[in-house]
């Protein structure tokens, strides 16, 4: 691929990313894990001890309940469970009848300690968004490391048997993302709703597996991923590969609009790739944003310009690409 300059994403645009009202709070609990994956935009793993403080937890339990506009509560890490105040903050969202997404590797239920997590999440109805990037154990074990396949295959089945994928209040969605590249043959997700249907099949009829919905996500170049990319000199490339999939479609649907994101520290961000890139959410004055000055404002709407780098073209490539899936 030539060589040739990005476009400032900015540019792409016909009008500022406006901020709408918030409706999600993301969460990232800390970067606490038990796996270390090579794909982690968090560049979390066991040897990681970055996690929310009981202060910071406190204040957040105090913006769920303050905040009614927020419908959705998702807890993302590492892995969330492993980190201070998953508990406080799901008790927190189920008091108040927010939804709770909590974004599980699954291989956390076989650690000691962690065994009651399915039993609890049924009780508590927690939909479980969880990353499974193909339905290939090789594929998987290459991405996640040795046995995450079959542990995963396992937690799944054990979900299944508690209700999920079968019970309406019981969600468990998956997760796809591609093989990082390892050539300029980059491509991104297959169409989510044939790939969804593949799923299905091959799961169900191999490990009598059902779930919900299937999510394709790009590989956004942050974290593991551009440290892979940056690796085989092809950082430069996939962005450019990225601006040539630019869909003006997506932008209308982008999550960074009606969300906030929130890292262990308190800090606010537009979203959590911004988070990893240590990009704040900043006011119209330029003033950047934690829990505190929201609690202090009485307001969460204190955004009006989403902050926007290179990276976003991973968003709005193709079908678009969001914790939520394709876009449009």
């Amino acid at each position: 691929m030539l060589q040739t300059a990005i476009t400032p994403f900015s540019n792409k645009l016909t009008s500022p990313l406006t901020k709408r009202g918030i409706s999600v709070l993301q969460i990232n609990l800390g970067k606490r894990c038990n796996l270390a994956c090579t794909h982690c935009h968090v560049e979390a793993g066991p040897k990681r001890t970055e996690e929310l403080s009981p202060e910071i937890c406190e204040q957040l339990i105090t913006l769920i309940h303050k905040f009614p506009e927020i419908q959705i509560v998702d807890l993302t890490g590492g892995a969330p469970e492993m980190n201070y105040g998953f508990k406080q903050l799901v008790a927190a969202a189920k008091a108040t009848g927010k939804q709770v997404i909590v974004r599980s590797n699954l291989t956390i239920y076989f650690v000691e300690g962690f065994g009651d997590l399915p039993e609890s999440f049924a009780k508590n109805q927690i939909r479980v968004v969880a990353s499974l990037p193909c339905y290939l154990a090789d594929n998987v074990d290459k991405m996640r490391g040795t046995g995450v396949f079959d542990e995963s295959i396992k937690a799944l089945q054990w979900l299944n048997q508690l209700g999920y994928g079968k019970d309406p209040s019981l969600i468990v969605d998956l997760v796809f993302n591609p093989q990082l590249p390892s050539s300029e043959k980059f491509s991104l997700a297959p169409e989510q709703t044939n790939l969804e249907r593949d799923y299905k099949v091959f799961l169900k009829e191999h490990f009598g597996i059902v779930f919900n919905n299937l999510f394709t996500i790009t590989n956004l170049p942050v974290g593991r991923t551009k440290l892979h990319l940056e690796r085989k000199k092809l950082y430069a490339s996939y962005l450019q590969f990225l601006e040539s999939k630019f869909n003006a479609n997506t932008i209308e649907h982008l999550m960074c609009r009606d969300e906030l994101s929130i890292d262990y520290l308190g800090n606010v961000y537009d979203c959590d790739f911004n988070q990893m890139m240590n990009l704040p959410a900043k006011t119209a004055n330029g003033e950047t944003l934690t829990v505190t000055k929201l609690l202090e404002a009485d307001s969460l709407d204190l955004i009006s310009e989403v902050q926007t780098a290179a990276y976003c073209y991973g968003c709005t490539a193709g079908c678009g690409s969001s914790c939520g899936g394709a876009l449009v």
